[in-house]
Order: C-alpha cells, then structure tokens, then sequence
C-alpha cells in the first residue's frame, strides 16, 4: 500500500515542476512513511510514498526496467506476481527485485496496454514509457485502489488522493453543486464524479493513456462475468467448491513480509476470514475489533467469541462519542470529501489500533455485495414479487387509499407500510432506488435552495444499469451494487487504514473468487429470507454457529441518538448556523424542520443530519482553509461533554 501522484504537461516543451511534485509527495506521506521518491523527464513527473510490504529492502519507487526506458509507480499488489514473474523470466525479462512493482513493468513490457488484464491484486499505478513519450494509468477491477484525476488544457494531474491534486493547485476547486442530489440520496457521489469541479476518478477496471498522436484514451478493461446455468440441486456441490475457493483467496492475500492480522467484527464474514487466515498462519493470528458504549452499536462480544474459537490473540477498543467527533475534522481531510459512512470513524480507530502491532490486515468488505446479505436485496425481491399482483388486481382507487392511510399510520406500522408496496410506487427507482436513498428526491425538492438541481435524473444511469442486462432481479441489484455502493465502501477502508498508515485487503475481492461467485445463481445466495444461503453452507463447521445464524448488524454507529443529545450543538452550529446558512446551499427553514423533528423524536433523522454536517465540516476544511484541528473549536462545541 502506496501513495503515487504525478503531473503530465501535454506540451513537451514544459517541463512537470519538482516543487509541485514535492508538495504532492508531502501531502500523502501517511500513505507511506517508509520512503519517497520522484523522477522528473522533462514533461512527466512522477511521485511515490512507500509503504514497504514486499521485499522491504529493495523495491523503492518510482522503479524502471533494465535500461531505464519505462517507469512506474505503483499503489497496491499483485498476489499472482510470482507465477507472472516465471513465465516473464521464461520470455527473457531480467530482475534485480523480488517486488511485485518490478513484475508490472515487465508485463507492460511484454502485453502493452493489455498488462492489467494479467495482473490479479488490487492496483493503481501509472506506467511512463520514455522512448514512446506515453503514459498509461489503470485501476483494478473492482477499484480497491483509488487513482484520481484533473485535466486542463495543458496539463493531467494524477494521485492517490484528491488532496495531492489539490496540493499541486494554487486554490481549491469549488463544490460541484450539480453531484449534490447524488450525495442527499446515496450518501455519496456515484460514477467519475467528486464533489469537486474538475476532479474525476479513474473508473475500476479501466486504463487511461495519453500520447501526442492519440491525446487521452480510456479502455475498459474487466466487467463481472455472466451468471452460469447450474442446477439447483448442485447446490450442496456448489458450497463445497466455495469454501475450498475462500481458503484460496485467503492463502494468496496472506502474502507479506510483514506483519499481518485481521479486522474482526463479529459478524460471518470477518469471522470467515480470521478462521481461515488462522488455519493457514504459521504464528498465532491477531485480530482486532471496535465497538462503542452502546449496546446497540457493539458486538465486541461476537468477536470475542469467534478470537476464542479460532485461538487469535485478540485486542480490541472501545470508541466514545467524545473521540469519535473530536477526530471527524481530521478524517473528513483524510477522505477528501464528506465521510459516507459514519462507520468510517470507527475503522481509522481500529486501524490505528492494529498498526501499533500489524502492518497489514485482511477484512471481510465485499461479502455483503458478491453473496446478496444486505437486507434491501429480499425486501426488494418481495416487494416487486407481490407488487405485481396487487397492482394488476386491486383498483388503482382503491390502491391510492391504502397509500394515503398508510402514509399517516404511526409508529412500526406506518415505518414498515411505506417501504412495502401497498405504500409505495411501482418499479425498481422507487422499490429499491428511492426506497433506500437517504433523503428521497420529493424531499430533495423542498431541502435543496435550488431544486433546478434536479433537473437531471439523479437515477438515470442507475436504472440504465439496473434495467442494462434484463435477468433476475437480485442478480441485477448485486451486480449494481458491486460496481457502485462497493466502491464507496472500499474507498472508504482505503483512506481511512491509509490515514493509520496501514495496509488492508480484501479476500472476498480475490478477482478469481469474484469471477466465481458472481457467476452463482442467485437463488444460492437468497434463499427466501436467508440471505448469503452459499456462504452459510459453505462455512458450516468454521465459525461458531451462533455466529452463522445471527442477525447482521452491519456495523452500526448511534449517530441518531448522539446528536438528539449531548451532540445537538452541532446540528445547531453546521447546519443551521450562520456559516453553513450563508453558503445558500438549502433552504433554511427545511433544515430547522428536520433538526426540530428529530430533536423531538418525532423523526428520526440521522443520517440526514450527518450528511449535512459532514458537508459543512468538509466546506470549511477545503474551502475556507480552515484547520481540521480548529473546525470543532467554535463557540458553541468548545465545551460540549461526552454524551
């Protein structure tokens, strides 16, 4: 795990600035602490801070061939390098290292453009071919390795991180209004897209090229395979095939010099992952946990258990209300943008806690998206299975009615009947999109000052791809999600052990178990209301069955109740004080009817709240250039107590 950054001028007349390129080192030095590195060819720079995983005496970055004519810095590894390097050796290629970096410059050599295509791991990096005067940027499939960008006229500005394309610029891009419907409604900006004007991501599983013949060219590289044709009652068979296909993809992310444990969270798929690792490590695992206070938020007990099982060495912490505000600010500037997902607080503070004993760890992320656990996938499934039918059979008049009387039922009743299909409209955008979206687009039009904004479908591509290849409906929603809502989250896990200075991979992700699963009937991983049905069966025996049968709590944070008590002082000051009200990006009396509701319970608006707060938070950090050891100083948080 790696920082890279680098800056191309498209005229080779200009030459990329080394003062600029140090600046961008700098800014990512916790990506890695362990060296730096530049070189500057007249029109390409390029910048690499080391995380030193692989070979940690060699490998140091940026890396050439033998006679210094390609270059590469590189983000990520490589876990097939070792068969890669017998085959490129066979052909002729020469190494002086034992790094999986060395092994990407000779398949580029060897395949050209087509090299990620025989690269399996998780990467970003950027390939400077000198004689050709070309660069080649790429991503891997899924995107566990962020790469962004920023384009002029005359330059490409490339880095791990947005805040090294920002450390390369003289002012900040502004708030691209326009990715804010997408932000309200999904917690966060979806596709190419940031929040800032100008600045885009490179797109899983494509490559970017520039040359002064072609200009800048993507290519789609990798898209999820097809699901196959098995009968069901392979199912059993199918589940054998799997665990042996887990224990794989754990052996090959087990690679490292370093080092290594595992996050624990309790629950099957984290569990699944320290059991395995744990069979196949020559010294006693160690795994770690984050909880907090609240019983509700806290299944240090479940990880508990399954590190007694397995025979890990188990440390785990606790997260007050308290700590986890005081270092928002800070990791809001390690994001880049709003945090998503208030579980992102919890895991720089596990992270923190496994670098103090580990260099690397392996977590469960993935699982949830390849095996169909999240509950909106049945709840979905049902709600269009029995959509259908009362829509054909019961008068639209009467339907209308039922709507009306269960959109004023209170408590449980109304919750629940206006997520199912007597309350809601038909088709997906509003059975899966609209019914999950944090604040729904109705709600959108009265929140936003400009409701022009939505002007632009804010699901429009997200129904192109939902409706794209026809199939089965959950098939469908998973592959959705696996090219979307999973990226987030492993950006999320990136930057936030990045701001630890720790490394994280992912074993789900193992592009060849991906290819596997993904390739399963749906029907194996949904079974009725048993959600990942083929993962269960397939573990049956490795983890404690408590473990197997609980229910997912998905990692909760008690945002809610935070800010309906000791914490409502933020609400008041990000986001109906005067700062965040003078920027005129909502409409002012909307949000005092939010916080008025939640803090009378009558509502529960949380996560809507944390949205806003968060954004205000990132405003002032980016673009007023305020402090993010200052942001929760303001008067009225100054002497706020835990609550």
């Amino acid at each position: 795990m790696c920082g890279i950054a680098g800056i191309l001028k498209f005229d080779s007349r200009h030459r990329a600035e080394a003062p600029r390129l140090h600046r961008m080192s700098r800014v990512l030095s916790h990506r890695g602490p362990d060296g730096d590195g530049l070189i500057a060819d007249g029109q390409l720079g390029m910048a690499h801070r080391r995380l030193a995983i692989i070979d940690v005496a060699a490998g140091a970055q940026p890396m050439s061939n033998e006679d210094g004519s390609i270059w590469i810095v590189f983000n990520g590894e490589i876990y097939n390098h070792n068969d890669l390097r017998a085959e490129l050796q066979a052909r002729g290629h020469q190494y002086k290292t034992r790094c999986d970096t060395e092994t990407i410059v000779h398949a580029y050599e060897e395949y050209g453009d087509r090299a990620p295509e025989h690269l399996h791991g998780m990467f970003a990096f950027a390939i400077w071919d000198a004689q050709q005067r070309r660069l080649l940027l790429a991503r891997d499939r899924l995107g566990i390795k962020p790469l962004y960008l920023a384009c002029t006229e005359t330059e490409l500005l490339f880095g791990s991180e947005i805040k090294a394309i920002l450390a390369a610029s003289s002012t900040a891009p502004p708030l691209d209004e326009r990715a804010l419907p997408g932000y309200l409604a999904n917690w966060f900006v979806n596709g190419e897209q940031t929040l800032f004007r100008g600045i885009t991501r490179l797109r899983p599983g494509h490559t970017l090229s520039w040359s002064l013949a072609d200009g800048i060219q993507q290519r789609r590289y990798w898209q999820l395979p097809q699901p196959s044709e098995i009968a069901p009652q392979s199912f059993h068979a199918e589940a054998a095939k799997l665990r042996t296909r887990l224990a794989g993809a754990v052996t090959r992310h087990l690679m490292s010099d370093v080092p290594l444990g595992v996050f624990l969270s309790g629950g099957i798929d984290s569990s699944v992952i320290a059991a395995l690792a744990a069979q196949q490590s020559a010294k006693t695992l160690q795994t770690f946990s984050v909880g907090f206070d609240d019983p509700r938020a806290n299944e240090l007990g479940f990880a508990r258990q399954v590190a007694g099982a397995i025979g890990s060495r188990h440390r785990d912490i606790v997260v007050t209300p308290r700590m986890f505000f005081d270092e928002l600010p800070r990791l809001i500037w390690h994001e880049d943008e709003p945090i998503a997902f208030p579980s992102s607080v919890p895991l720089y503070f596990l992270s923190r806690l496994a670098r103090e004993h580990v260099k690397v760890v392996l977590t469960g992320e993935g699982a949830d998206e390849l095996f169909l656990g999240y509950n909106r996938y049945r709840v979905t499934h049902w709600n269009m299975r029995l959509g259908r039918p009362y829509q054909a059979l019961v008068p639209n008049s009467i339907r209308r009615n039922i709507k009306q009387a269960i959109r004023r039922a209170p408590g449980a009743i109304g919750r629940i009947g206006r997520r199912s299909f007597l309350g809601l409209d038909p088709g997906l955008r509003h059975t899966y999109l609209e019914n999950f979206a944090v604040v729904r687009e109705f709600e959108q039009r009265a929140l936003l000052a400009h409701p022009e904004l939505l002007s632009h479908d804010v699901y429009a591509s997200a129904m192109e791809q939902l409706d794209g290849d026809g199939g089965d409906l959950l098939d469908r929603m998973g592959r959705f999600d696996l090219e979307t809502y999973l990226h987030e989250l492993l950006m999320k896990q990136d930057q936030m052990s990045m701001a630890a200075s720790i490394e994280s991979r992912v074993p789900f992700l193992d592009d060849q178990l991906v290819a596997d699963v993904v390739s399963l009937p749906p029907a194996f991983k949904v079974r009725g209301w048993t959600t990942k049905a083929i993962l269960r069966a397939a573990v049956d025996g490795l983890v404690p069955p408590a473990i197997i049968s609980r229910r997912k709590m998905g990692f909760p944070v008690p945002i809610g109740s935070w800010l309906r008590g000791g914490f409502a002082p933020l609400v008041d000051e990000f986001v109906l004080g005067p700062r965040a009200a003078a920027r005129g990006l909502f409409d002012h009396a909307a949000l005092r009817r939010l916080a008025a509701e939640h803090a009378s319970a009558t509502a529960n608006h949380g996560e809507r709240l944390w949205l806003l707060i968060n954004l205000e938070i990132w405003q002032r950090i980016v673009h007023d250039g305020e402090s993010p050891d200052r942001v929760m100083r303001v008067a009225p948080l100054a002497g706020m107590k835990a609550a």
